[in-house]
């Protein structure tokens, strides 16, 4: 092997790990954005827990986050809890980083 091709394997292995990485930071940041609406709506613990989930569910397989955003005003609304939707976005990059940070500390 040479190595042109080596450093091909390793960059696809790299592109792939971060894809990966990228991946659970998007599905961690999608539970603490769950629980921190829950929160908002004065659900219960495990209530705050299961909506946390079904937004980790409803982004799964799909690209772009407008999906997630999209739900979670819909729900704070219907809960009576006004959250513009630049302030939530900012609450989503904020999460994004949280999580990111998390899963390099091993948490």
């Amino acid at each position: 092997m040479t190595t042109f091709d080596e450093r091909e394997q390793a960059f696809e292995a790299k592109f792939a790990h971060d894809q990966e990485v990228e991946f659970k930071a998007h599905a961690r940041r999608d539970r603490l954005l769950g629980l921190w609406a829950a929160e908002r709506m004065g659900l219960s613990p495990e209530s705050a827990e299961q909506y946390a989930a079904v937004l980790v569910r409803a982004d799964v397989g799909r690209s772009g986050e407008d999906d997630v955003a999209r739900k979670v005003i819909q729900d704070l609304a219907a809960s009576n809890v006004a959250v513009p939707e630049a302030v939530l976005h900012q609450k989503m990059d904020e999460l994004l980083a949280q999580a990111r940070e998390q899963i390099r500390s091993g948490l």
